[in-house]
């Protein structure tokens, strides 16, 4: 299944409020309860790399939504996308020269192929770009939260959760030490110079204001000791 889902219609969904209604209703089946939104982002533009076929132009402008059950984008021309969770296996705020965005990595399966963890995955890459850089986080954070919701099988497994996503807790970003003679591919150091050209920490803005503060606040010398007259 590709990890882009063309739609002609938007899926079900229901409020947070009106999901907690309708499971204290109990329902005969919670199966047929609707998806929750979790977000929604009116005058949003997503680029696509590779492209989608006959996808273009103003079915790139449009309305983001962040459900529960997937990553949802619907156009202003009436066409649409989804993407389930599973299938981004990456996420990170990115501040290019070309405009702020959320960055997803989206694993593109071949069909011609049966996929095994030896054999090459197609990658696809999607870009987000609210109109408002301030949505970037509040769609981040919607993003990581809905996602977590729906781990992959196998990176749980293999490698435990931490491993799927970035942890933007951390003030670098790192995929590669170096370390007991690990060599990447040139292949291999052209993606880790891409992603490291494109995402972005967004603590870091917060912790080099802190910084600055902490600057401005230490006193200078010959000024030790004075204090502002009081009223």
């Amino acid at each position: 299944m590709p990890a882009i889902q063309l739609i002609s219609a938007l899926p079900s969904f229901t409020s947070q409020e009106e999901y907690v209604s309708i499971v204290a209703s109990t329902p005969s089946s919670f199966n047929d309860i609707p998806a929750v939104i979790k977000h929604k982002e009116d005058s949003v533009t997503v680029a696509v790399d590779p492209p989608l076929p006959d996808f273009s132009g103003d079915e790139l402008k449009g309305t983001l939504y962040v459900l529960t059950s997937a990553l949802v984008f619907f156009s202003v021309s009436g066409r649409g996308f989804q993407v389930e969770y599973p299938s981004i296996t990456l996420h990170a705020v990115s501040r290019r020269e070309s405009g702020p965005s959320i960055y997803c990595q989206l694993d593109e399966p071949s069909e011609e192929q049966n996929a095994t963890e030896e054999e090459y995955t197609e990658m696809r890459e999607l870009n987000i770009i609210p109109s408002s850089p301030d949505s970037l986080e509040t769609i981040f954070e919607a993003l990581s939260y809905c996602a977590s919701l729906h781990p992959d099988n196998d990176v749980e497994e293999d490698h435990g959760l931490d491993d799927a996503f970035i942890d933007l807790n951390t003030t670098n970003f790192e995929t590669f030490t170096g370390d007991e003679g690990e060599e990447l591919s040139e292949v291999g150091r052209a993606a880790l110079a891409h992603l490291e050209s494109i995402i972005c920490n967004p603590f870091e803005d917060a912790e080099e204001g802190a910084d600055v503060n902490e600057q401005v606040e230490t006193p200078q010398a010959g000024n030790e000791g004075h204090k502002a007259a009081e009223p």
